[in-house]
């Protein structure tokens, strides 16, 4: 049986490995709310709101008040 005669470097092993990685896009949905994109099961970056409630306070309405 075949033995490796030396440690495989990090950068080597990697290299390798490499052509079998693809970073996949972000899903985005649109928010209900505001009509902004967002991300599925994320509270709204924009307008704070998930299932149809407020949950966050965002900056653009503490400024506001």
């Amino acid at each position: 049986m075949a033995v490796p005669k030396r440690k495989v470097s990090k950068a080597r092993r990697n290299k390798r490995n490499s052509a079998n990685f693809k970073a996949s896009v972000v899903t985005l949905v649109e928010c209900p709310e505001c009509h902004s994109q967002k991300q599925p099961h994320k509270v709204c970056p924009h307008c704070g709101y998930y299932n149809g409630k407020k949950i966050v306070e965002t900056e653009k309405q503490v400024k506001a008040n």
